[in-house]
């Protein structure tokens, strides 16, 4: 006997690892592209530019599938695969591909609207990313995490609200997109917190 969707059973995570999968492969197309004779890496086709972004709606979400920098996506897909699992045990993997989608989205849009000038260019899944921290820390307030270099358990809550305000120490950092996403899925928290879960049971 074993939990269904919806319940506490073992998470199919298959739409999870091909998100963490595309972006990895990206990652490295881009990277042999920098290092080509190629004038023009991804990024000046598929990042998030505020100035063109009507005119190329679709960077809205290509931007999402992009990184900078090894650390950038190392810590990017890390939280993914975290707070993803998770989500997806507790919602299923539809639920959080909408919550992912949508919040990564609307934080490209908080970018947009909000970046100042010289307005540069952004890419990354953080939006995204802090749409499911938001999500999962509204709906386990009470869950504790480990982090590296720090021996004690720390609420969810504070490890996801202590990221969001590193956005505004370090530089080169959209803390933009992050307030969108965060705000997306705190939303859609207070929302599936409200709405009872239907568990299944199957023998």
């Amino acid at each position: 006997m074993h939990y269904g969707r919806g319940g506490y059973g073992r998470p199919n995570l298959n739409v999870l690892w091909t998100i963490i999968g595309i972006n990895i492969v990206v990652f490295i197309i881009d990277l042999m592209v920098q290092y080509s004779s190629l004038s023009r890496d991804l990024g000046y086709f598929f990042a998030l530019y505020p100035l063109f972004v009507w005119n190329e709606p679709w960077t809205l979400i290509t931007s999402m599938f992009m990184h900078a920098d090894m650390m950038h996506i190392f810590f990017n897909m890390l939280w993914l695969y975290f707070f993803g699992s998770y989500i997806i045990m507790l919602v299923g993997d539809r639920k959080f591909l909408m919550v992912y989608f949508i919040g990564g989205i609307v934080g490209g849009l908080f970018y947009v609207w909000l970046a100042a000038f010289p307005y540069p260019p952004a890419v990354g899944a953080s939006g995204a990313v802090f749409a499911l921290g938001g999500m999962l820390a509204v709906m386990q307030p009470k869950l504790k995490v480990m982090l590296m270099f720090i021996p004690v358990p720390l609420s969810l809550w504070v490890v996801v609200t202590g990221s969001f305000l590193l956005g505004f120490i370090f530089p080169n950092i959209a803390w933009q997109g992050h307030l969108g996403g965060l705000l997306v899925g705190m939303a859609f928290g207070f929302y599936f917190r409200r709405k009872p879960r239907r568990i299944i049971f199957y023998r």
